[in-house]
This record gives structure tokens, C-alpha cells and sequence, in this order.
């Protein structure tokens, strides 16, 4: 199996059982990350047209106010100088002018709403796609990733993006379509004036592309350290049992201060050296006012303009200069979103499984037999874990599976189920390769009950019936019965709509056995049962040992066992180790051969003896 590269920002990924951790960095690109984002943002194009519109229409609407200002002004001081006063023109001018500020606003409030609706719609999109997209990466990918990681990409990193995209964006583009027309409106009001204020307002861009260059990376670095740490706290908190009874909370903490650090450095220089940028172009655009002052006044005094001028011009240059703060606070925030972005299109542009649908995706195993031919597989390129490994599993037939941990027996369940894929070999059902299958229609084959139970928010009688169609009350009923669950649920102030969460716990055998009843409930022709009696105590273990067989019979079924006294009805038992069979055969036939099962057989029972 090709070795696979993700870019997935610098994440140490994990594993048990699979390959080992190693550490990925992915560079940062401003344009490039943009430039997916707006290709994303393609469907709603139309939108984004209305919205560009719209904003070049109240930048429009805006800017004839001060032209207004400057006729309102010229009529007041020729009032004064002796000359008579229209008052009515006045009024005119200044209801007009009003008019415009309103349609102005008017416009600005359908830009922002567009945009709302337009940046919400993106977000929805992305994580649907996902949450599509987890479920074509191979299983492999999955189990090399911290989860706190990937929660990150769909939580913080999409909302970052969004939130970038609905205001920040807006800014931008405000901003921009203000400047520009903004000083087209000074050069045709004045062009001695206009290069004035458009002089003092180059230092302001200077410094903004100096800040940009240096504060980029420092926005990566905080998204990526973010990532880390809700990685670590997720993996904490899931098993802060396993902490306490180790005493590691020193450790954890000492870790989790490592990345705190690390984060409140990255986010203080990210937001320090973007936070000079607001309070420099106050001082560009009070430069502004100051050197428009003194140019017009000496203008003024030579009578090359009027007065009017001076003050449509003191407007001009607050509207000129609005943007450069708008825009020095948008691009803080879009540098937050290019370093998201680039982690949540990293993930989307995963490579992802082949396209299965010219397979098989309706096959029925009618007997079951199940046939290892064989079979070769690594979890990592030159570290092969089952070599040559060949065996046919009969219809109906019990195949236990034993050997020491890293023998590779979870291995096995994981090349029947197709969560991993074969180096060479083939494994078939009923004949039929497993590759020439769909990987869902294969798994709809196999009904499992893993070591690790996992039960969803819900009531019990949907937790029980997850994943089966059709499956009726009295089924329910029976399979909890077999595994002696039905009168502790029957027992409950809702029976079986009890909703399981955190404030209704069972207990580690209780969610053992409801995980067993819903395989019973499944009817599929294939199980796999891993270690499935390791939560339960001996009474309970004997009461779903009859449940079990019971539900295997006429089916062919996979243990994989680690208390050897559970498979000794089995059909054949598979002893492997380092990934080969050293041994199979009945219970009494292994024992008879004195060999490996046999010291595992007798270092149990010893062991059991002696406690």
C-alpha cells in the first residue's frame, strides 16, 4: 500500500495499533488561501455581484453629500459677506442630501444582509462537505489524526472563516470601493488638495503591507497551536480516569501549559502587531485633516478656492480615510481566516477512497464461508505484521482467534471489514472477492461487537436498533431478554425510551451487553465479536456466553479472544503470532499438542489458580 502525504498543518498524528505518529507541516500562502475560498464561494456568485453593487452604490450615494455641503456652505458665507440668503435652495440642497445618506444606508443594510446570508450559506457548506468528506478518507487517515484537531477544523477554523467572510470581508470590500471613489471624487473637486490627502494616506499603506508581511505567520501558528490544544484537552477529559488513576495530571497540565504558551504568544503577536494598524491610521487620517487645513487656507487666502471647498474637502478626507481603519481591522481578521482556511482545505483535498460504485454493492453471502488467501498487510511501508496468511473459515464455522498483544488478530477484523486494504492476497465470501465489493455492502455482512462500546445519545430502543431496518418492538424485546437486559430496562421510569447521556449512566457491562443485543438484533449473515465479554463480570459473562451461542449458530463468526476460557466451544482457533499462524485446531486438540496455546491456556489458568 502507497505510502500517503497529508498536509495537515504541523499535528502530530497517533494511532493504536496502526502506524506510528510522525509530523507534518503545510505552508502558509495569504493569496492562495483566498483564492480557495472565493472559488468555493462560486455558487453564490450572483450574491456576491449583488453584494459588490450594492457597496459601490452607497459609497456612490455617500460622496455626493459633501458636494452638497460645499454648495451649502458657499450660500451661508456669501449670506454673511452682505449677499442675500435662499434659504429655500438651502432647504432643497439639504433634503436632497438626506435623501442621498438614506438611500446610501438603505443600500449598505441589503449589503451587509446578502453578505450574513451568503458567508452562513459557505459555512454550511463546508462542513457538510466535512462531514462528507470523513466519510470517504480511509479509516487509516481517521486513526492517524488527533480528533481534537479535526473538531477544530469543523468548529474554530469554519467559524473563523465565516465570521471573516461576514464582516470582515464587508469591510475589505467597503473600504476599497470608498478609497477609490473617494479620490476620484477629491481629484474632480480639487487635484492641489486631493494629492495632499492621498500623499499622507501612502504612509498608511506602507506600514499596513510592513504589518501584513510580518503578522501572517504568527496567525498560522495560532490557529495550528489552537488545533493542539483542543487535541490534547479532548483527549484529557476523555480519559481523565486513566489520568488520575496514573497520577499524570502533572504531566497533562505541564503539557497542556506548553501549548497554552505557545498560543498566547502566537495570538498576542498576531494581535499586537495587527493592533498598531487602527491606531496609525488615526494618526494618517488626522494628518490628513491637519495638512488639508493648511494647504486650503493658504489656497483659500490666494482665492484659488472657497471656503466651501475647504469643508467638503475635511469630509472628503474623513470618508478617505474611514476605509484605512475598516480595511487595517478586515485584513487582522482575514489573515485569521487565510490560516483557518488553509487547514480546513487541507483536509477537504485528502485523498480519498476509490469511487466504488461499478462495484458490487448488493451481494448476499447465503452460506458463509469465508476464505483467507494469502493475505499480506502493513499498517507502515516495510513492516509487514500478517505474512502468507492463509485459512478458510467454513459456513457456519466458530473461528476464534488468540495470540499475544500485537500478534494480529484486531488486524484481521480490520482487513475483513475493509478498513484497511490488502498489500496482495485476497480474502473471499462465499467466492466472491471482497475488493469486487462495495466496502458498504461488505460491512453490511458483518455484525460486530467490539472491546470499546459505543452507544449515541438516544433512547435504548434506537441505540439497540442502530444501523437495522425494520426491526420491531418484540425483537428489541428478545434480544434484550437473551442478554439479561429487558427487566433492568423495563425497571426504568421510561423503559425503553430512556435517553442515554450524561446525566443517565450505565455501567461498562450494561453498555457491553446493549451493544450485544444490537448485533442480535442486526441478523447479518457474518460476525465479529472482539473480546466482547471483557466488560462483564463472570455471572453475567456465562449469561451472554449462552446469548452469543445462541446468536452464532448457523452463522459464521470471528472471536477474537483474550480469556481463553470464553472460545473453548469453538469450531477451529487461529493461534497467531507476529502475524502468522503457529498453530490451529479445537480446544482439546491444542492443548494436546502442548505447544503455544497451551502456555497461554496454562499461564491463564495458573494465573487464575494462584489469585
Amino acid at each position: 500500500m502507497a505510502k500517503e502525504s497529508y498536509q495537515l498543518g504541523q499535528v502530530t498524528m497517533r494511532s493504536s495499533g496502526g502506524p506510528r505518529g510522525r509530523v507534518l507541516e503545510k505552508p502558509h500562502d495569504f493569496k492562495e488561501a483566498w483564492r480557495q475560498i472565493l472559488h468555493y464561494a462560486k455558487p453564490y456568485r450572483v450574491r456576491i455581484i449583488a453584494v459588490l453593487i450594492l457597496a459601490v452604490g452607497a459609497v456612490l450615494f455617500s460622496l455626493f453629500g459633501p458636494n452638497q455641503l460645499k454648495n451649502i456652505t458657499n450660500m451661508i458665507v456669501e449670506g454673511l459677506n452682505g449677499a442675500s440668503m435662499d434659504l429655500t435652495k438651502i432647504l432643497r440642497i439639504s433634503i436632497a442630501a438626506v435623501a442621498l445618506y438614506l438611500l446610501s444606508s438603505a443600500m449598505m443594510y441589503f449589503q451587509n444582509y446578502l453578505t450574513t446570508i451568503t458567508a452562513t450559506r459557505i459555512n454550511h457548506d463546508l462542513r457538510r462537505d466535512i462531514s462528507q468528506k470523513i466519510n470517504h478518507i480511509p479509516l487509516s487517515r481517521l486513526d492517524q489524526s488527533s480528533f481534537g484537531d479535526l473538531l477544530s477544523r469543523v468548529t474554530n477554523d469554519i467559524d473563523t472563516i465565516g465570521e471573516s467572510l461576514s464582516h470582515s470581508a464587508v469591510q475589505m470590500i467597503r473600504g476599497l470601493v470608498t478609497f477609490l471613489f473617494a479620490s476620484a471624487a477629491m481629484l474632480l473637486t480639487n487635484v492641489p488638495l486631493a494629492l495632499v490627502a492621498l500623499a499622507s494616506s501612502m504612509l498608511g499603506f506602507l506600514f499596513m503591507k510592513i504589518i501584513i508581511t510580518k503578522s501572517q505567520k504568527y496567525f498560522v501558528l495560532r490557529q495550528r497551536y489552537l488545533g493542539e490544544m483542543n487535541g490534547h484537552i479532548e483527549e484529557m477529559y476523555a480519559g481523565h480516569t486513566i489520568v488520575k488513576s496514573y497520577n499524570g495530571e502533572q504531566d497533562s497540565l505541564k503539557r497542556f501549559e506548553e501549548l497554552n504558551e505557545k498560543l498566547y504568544v502566537n495570538n498576542y503577536m498576531s494581535q499586537f502587531l495587527s493592533g498598531m494598524m487602527m491606531p496609525f491610521m488615526e494618526f494618517v487620517g488626522n494628518l490628513g485633516y491637519l495638512m488639508v487645513c493648511v494647504v486650503g487656507a493658504i489656497m483659500t487666502a490666494n482665492h484659488l478656492i472657497s471656503f466651501g471647498t475647504i469643508i467638503a474637502f475635511i469630509i472628503y478626507v474623513k470618508i478617505f480615510t474611514q476605509p484605512l481603519g475598516m480595511v487595517s481591522q478586515a485584513v487582522t481578521a482575514l489573515q485569521s481566516a487565510a490560516a483557518a482556511a488553509e487547514r480546513v482545505f487541507a483536509f477537504l483535498g485528502e485523498k480519498e477512497m476509490e469511487d466504488e460504485t461499478d462495484k458490487m454493492q448488493d451481494f448476499r453471502a447465503e452460506k458463509g464461508e469465508v476464505v483467507f488467501d494469502h493475505v499480506h498487510f502493513g499498517y507502515t511501508e516495510g513492516r509487514t505484521i500478517i505474512r502468507d496468511f492463509c485459512f478458510t473459515a467454513k459456513p457456519g464455522m466458530k473461528v476464534a482467534i488468540v495470540g499475544p498483544t500485537g500478534a494480529g488478530k484486531t488486524t484481521m477484523v480490520n482487513l475483513l471489514m475493509r478498513f484497511y486494504e490488502l498489500h496482495s492476497g485476497e480474502i473471499r465470501i462465499d467466492g466472491t472477492n471482497i475488493t469486487d465489493m462495495s466496502r458498504a455492502n461488505v460491512r453490511k455482512l458483518f455484525a460486530m461487537v467490539l472491546q470499546d462500546t459505543w452507544l449515541f445519545e438516544g433512547s435504548i430502543r434506537d441505540n439497540i436498533a442502530y444501523g437495522s431496518q425494520n426491526v420491531t418492538d418484540e425483537e428489541i424485546h428478545e434480544a434484550c431478554r437473551r442478554v439479561g437486559l429487558h427487566r433492568y430496562i423495563r425497571s426504568l421510569k421510561d423503559g425503553y425510551d430512556t435517553v442515554i447521556n450524561d446525566a443517565f449512566s450505565l455501567s461498562a457491562g450494561q453498555r457491553q451487553l446493549m451493544t450485544i443485543a444490537r448485533a442480535m438484533v442486526s441478523k447479518k449473515p457474518l460476525l465479529i465479536l472482539d473480546e466482547a465479554t471483557s466488560s462483564v463480570d463472570t455471572r453475567t459473562e456465562q449469561l451472554v456466553q449462552d446469548a452469543m451461542e445462541e446468536l452464532t449458530r448457523g452463522r459464521t463468526s470471528f472471536t477474537i479472544a483474550h480469556r481463553l476460557s470464553t472460545i473453548r466451544n469453538a469450531d477451529v482457533i487461529l493461534v497467531m503470532k507476529d502475524g502468522d499462524i503457529v498453530e490451529q485446531g479445537t480446544h482439546s486438540e491444542l492443548l494436546r499438542q502442548n505447544g503455544f496455546y497451551a502456555e497461554l491456556w496454562n499461564s491463564q489458568f495458573l494465573n487464575a489458580v494462584s489469585i
